[in-house]
């Protein structure tokens, strides 16, 4: 993998999205050590793209059940080959999610989860989709479960660091409406509306947060 950013493509197969997952995934998975259940259970995944992250998580907890799922048809067809090609076996077959549709949710009659999470989407991603996830995930989670979102943020209107405002900068200057840094307090916003609260905010390596969502 090489060292050298390629150029921003928030599509789930791009090489920019394979170059941000190798780089933050060793953090993430050194916060999921601590947080995860120890019984077993099961770990939903929004917006799972190209499913190199469940596909790293899972071998370490095999006490869990990993549910990837992602809008794209295509990201989930290579889901499941990087599934069959790494011959993990606590991975479930992919599944299609809209979070603004919520017909393509789980049925938590059937299931819930002990953990939801979801990395690097709201740079991208318009903040109302904020609403849909955390609804969902108000509807899925366990008792005791929680919700962890990765990514870059804004903290109340203040950019965090320099490099932030000026990653913010670079994907705004792409003229797309929905991409830009959005606001951790947007998020808590969101969550409060389906009895969801802010109960972690976890600084991680290159000026990133780990936010986690717990029932109030």
């Amino acid at each position: 993998m090489s060292l050298e950013r390629p150029p921003l493509d928030p599509h789930p197969l791009s090489p920019y999205v394979s170059w941000a997952g190798h780089r933050n995934r060793d953090p993430i998975l050194e916060v999921f050590k601590q947080k995860f259940p120890t019984s077993p259970g099961n770990v939903l995944e929004f917006a799972s793209g190209s499913g190199m992250h469940i596909n790293y998580f899972a071998p370490h907890f095999p006490h869990l059940t990993f549910h990837p799922t992602d809008l794209n048809e295509h990201a989930l067809e290579n889901i499941m080959r990087v599934t069959w090609e790494n011959q993990v076996k606590n991975v479930a077959r992919p599944s299609q999610l809209d979070l603004t549709r919520e017909e393509t949710w789980p049925d938590p009659n059937e299931r819930t989860f002990d953990v939801i999470f979801v990395i690097n989407i709201f740079q991208v991603a318009p903040i109302s989709v904020a609403d849909g996830m955390m609804k969902c995930a108000s509807q899925l989670l366990s008792e005791n479960g929680f919700l962890f979102i990765y990514g870059p943020f804004m903290d109340h209107g203040q950019y965090t660091t320099e490099s932030n405002q000026e990653f913010d900068q670079m994907i705004r200057s792409a003229g797309v409406s929905e991409w830009g840094l959005k606001d951790i307090a947007d998020l808590e916003k969101a969550a409060s509306t389906h009895a969801l609260s802010l109960r972690e905010k976890v600084n991680m390596p290159a000026n990133n947060f780990g936010l986690i969502f717990a029932r109030t």
